[in-house]
């Protein structure tokens, strides 16, 4: 055989059997690209602080940042106090600490939702709601936002769904009257149970963008699973994986609404947790409903507050941190956090997980990155795993991109793409 000649294999099959397996596969090709185009990429919030809408002030995410500090200062004044009471080893101890006293006077709150639900106490909604709307603009416009912000408005059940409906329509038109729409506006729709208030919701929010002349689908929304239908219908379906459907593309993320979902199966106030067992089946079906079409699960949160005398506080930090820590276990990235008391711990939390075993995940990808073989076989999956635990990690401040390069050398760039290569290329890649 000459010079650049290729050898000819053997084949017993016509041309047009690919071509006809194809035709017949093009509606389920169309049907992956639509229902699973694979995260994102944004970057996610590590929590979701919930303020009643007649108490949210212009201060509040500094206030909260202030208020964790000083629940630091008194009952864990020193890297070595607040490793002790979570358990921290020594070696996690100070970078944790300081990480986490940085975060709180540089970027107190990931996500804040203005309350007009469950938490909310007012008087005057018409008010509140205008009210949210004007100064979220202008804690954009000033540089005081959180990363993402927006409120929880009413459901879509009957008693409060024209109360819900004012009330978004109130603080949309208040942030378009202001300047426009932020970036990081987040919307929630609490208690859903049928898929057909998922599409309610989507009307709504395309009715407001034609009355502004808006792109179409530049509102989404998260659904909060709060209720036993949600998850499991009537004939036996995951609700959940249809209201992702019913959305249209608009679901941003799925909330697990850890009190009125135990409420909702009956289990006692006392046994009611993020870490129940019906918790956990809630949320693997979320999960699983969820896994490639771009929509986040979100955790719940804990009622026990770290209130009162440094005892009773480190009791709640340490059932905090430890929730916390079994949540980023099981891949829920996010969760609630309802007190100023809760975010040191959920950041000492986040900011362990992501450190504790950087090094290794770095490694790893950096072999995987220059092809050199090692103790651990990785396959494309695996490196796009690695490469999104060390964009987490960044986005939150657990880690920084100056030691991340020094250990992998790769920008973040390079993290990106392995963190979300196009549709096939794990499976190409693999050959």
């Amino acid at each position: 055989m000459g010079q650049g000649q290729q050898e000819k294999v053997a084949t017993s099959l016509a041309g047009t059997v690919s071509e006809e397996i194809g035709a017949s596969l093009a509606e389920v090709d169309a049907a992956l690209e639509r229902l699973y185009p694979g995260d994102p990429g944004t970057r996610q919030p590590v929590h979701t602080v919930y303020v009643p809408g007649d108490a949210f002030a212009a201060g509040t995410v500094r206030s909260w940042g202030d208020q964790a500090l000083a629940a630091l200062d008194e009952h864990a004044p020193d890297a070595a106090s607040f490793a002790a009471v979570l358990g921290l080893p020594g070696e996690l101890a100070e970078p944790v600490y300081s990480r986490v006293r940085a975060k709180l006077e540089r970027e107190p709150i990931e996500d804040l939702r203005v309350d007009f639900e469950d938490g909310y106490r007012g008087r005057d909604e018409d008010r509140d709601a205008a009210r949210a709307a004007r100064l979220i603009a202008e804690a954009y416009e000033n540089g005081t936002a959180a990363p993402c912000m927006g409120i929880r408005m009413k459901c879509m059940e009957a008693p409060v769904r024209d109360r819900g409906i004012r009330t978004l329509d109130i603080f949309l038109t208040g942030l378009v009257r202001s300047g426009g729409l932020p970036d990081g506006l987040v919307l929630t729709l609490p208690k859903v149970t049928y898929p057909e208030q998922v599409t309610a919701m989507v009307r709504l929010l395309d009715a407001f963008e034609k009355a502004h002349s808006l792109e179409p689908g530049r509102l989404g929304f998260e659904i909060q699973i709060e209720t036993s239908q949600s998850i499991l219908a009537a004939d036996g379906t995951a609700t959940v994986a249809r209201m992702i459907q019913a959305a249209e593309g608009r679901a941003t993320g799925l909330h697990y609404g850890t009190f009125d979902y135990s409420a909702c199966l009956g289990v006692s106030a006392a046994h009611q947790a993020a870490d129940h067992p019906a918790a956990d089946h809630a949320k693997a079906v979320m999960q699983v409903a969820a896994a490639g079409t771009g929509v986040r699960v979100c955790d719940g949160s804990t009622n026990v507050l770290p209130v009162g005398p440094t005892e009773k506080v480190h009791d709640a930090w340490r059932l905090h941190y430890g929730l916390t820590r079994r949540a980023l276990a099981r891949a829920y990235y996010q969760g609630w956090d309802m007190h100023p008391g809760h975010i040191p711990t959920r950041y000492a939390a986040v900011f362990a997980f992501y450190r504790e075993d950087f090094e290794q995940a770095a490694a790893r990808l950096a072999r995987y990155a220059g092809h050199v073989d090692g103790d651990v076989m990785d396959e494309p999956a695996t490196a796009k795993a690695l490469a999104g635990h060390l964009l987490r990690g960044l986005d939150c401040g657990a880690l920084d991109i100056a030691e991340v390069a020094r250990l992998t050398g790769l920008t973040r760039a390079d993290l990106e793409g392995f963190a979300a290569p196009r549709r096939g290329d794990l499976t190409a890649s693999a050959q």
